[in-house]
């Protein structure tokens, strides 16, 4: 099996395809809280991102690769999501995590989780990354179990770190580091 891919997924790189995706995407105030995201993204913007998306990870610091669900008798093949690599640094060979489920109704049939194992795969074997983080909200149930389901530990928390609406939350640094 292809390092980009899992039983029922498999993940590319952004295609100019799929700049109204990522727009819409970009710009679901429900999800905005995960990247604290505070204002929309324009179109303009979108398709500018898209079109550099070619550029070498090490010189922009990040790489997004799209989540494909792979066509079965019962469903087609379709883009359900993104997965980015983010803080992308060579010398101390770490990266940030950032995943997103973008069709409601992929989300909680383990395509993350596929998604998620492929991405460390890939960072492991083709990246040579030392170690993966991520930042998690203290009450994004969901995630958290993603990322410790993955081998990925709890190795912080930022305490009142996120403002909301209604006061303040912490978040949780997260680690995966990768044995020799």
């Amino acid at each position: 099996m292809n390092t980009l891919e899992e039983k029922n997924i498999k993940l590319r790189a952004i295609e100019p395809s799929d700049s109204n995706l990522i727009y819409k995407w970009e710009n679901d105030t429900s999800v905005w809280h995960a990247g604290n995201t505070i204002e929309p993204f324009s179109k303009h913007i979108i398709d500018q991102y898209v079109s550099n998306a070619h550029l070498d990870l090490f010189q922009t610091n990040q790489l997004r690769l799209m989540i494909d669900t792979k066509e079965t008798k019962d469903l087609p093949e379709q883009t359900i999501g993104s997965i980015d690599l983010f803080d992308i640094d060579n010398m101390h060979q770490r990266a940030g995590v950032g995943i997103l489920i973008g069709e409601r109704e992929a989300r909680d049939k383990g395509f993350a989780k596929q998604a998620l194992k492929a991405l460390i795969n890939y960072c492991s074997d083709v990246l040579f990354l030392h170690q993966l983080y991520c930042n998690i909200d203290e009450d994004n149930e969901a995630s958290l179990h993603l990322f410790k389901k993955n081998g990925f530990e709890i190795t912080g928390e930022k305490k009142d770190w996120i403002r909301t609406k209604n006061g303040w939350k912490s978040e949780y640094l997260l680690q995966l580091i990768f044995k020799p």
